[in-house]
């Protein structure tokens, strides 16, 4: 907490007026970064971009997350859940997959919507899509995962949501 007192300039106190731990706070940190990642998908379905776009964006997006692995906060979160009892976790972790999940299902909507792709089967797919990158994201926390696999594993998401 000392670290975060520092960096923000305030007072102990002040800080202990809204977070009771560095936990509270990474939490709150991951709704905000979640919060920001839904309002731009919401923002560029509800302004009807071309699903292409939105899709290729978001999986450029992951992209960059996996191939930088290291030093993101998705590392950080997923060594915050690992260290926490199952549990403690499961509401907050509950909840930004669904999140998660409905904002990959908008974004397959508006594919369908658009006549890009069927729509018929859109939660499996956003279900298969959260699958692959969480996959990828356990590789990247061994050091194992190369832009090749990425790179093979997004192609196969693209041509199973593409043809179906």
């Amino acid at each position: 907490m000392q670290d975060i007192i520092d960096e923000c300039g305030i007072s102990r106190g002040g800080i202990y007026i809204y977070f009771a731990s560095v936990d509270e706070v990474f939490l709150e940190v991951m709704k905000q970064r979640n919060k920001e990642r839904i309002s731009g998908i919401s923002k560029a379905v509800h302004d009807h971009e071309p699903f292409d776009d939105v899709f290729q964006n978001y999986m450029a997006k992951q992209k960059a997350r996996l191939v930088n692995f290291e030093n993101s906060l998705f590392r950080a979160y997923c060594e915050y859940l690992f260290s926490k009892p199952k549990a403690a976790v499961q509401a907050f972790r509950d909840t930004q997959l669904n999140q998660l999940r409905d904002s990959i299902e908008a974004i397959l909507m508006l594919g369908a919507q658009q006549g890009v792709i069927d729509g018929a089967n859109v939660s499996k797919f956003a279900t298969h899509i959260i699958a692959t990158i969480d996959g990828l994201s356990v590789l990247a926390l061994g050091n194992a995962l190369t832009e090749e696999i990425i790179n093979e594993q997004f192609e196969i998401l693209s041509d199973i949501i593409y043809q179906s």
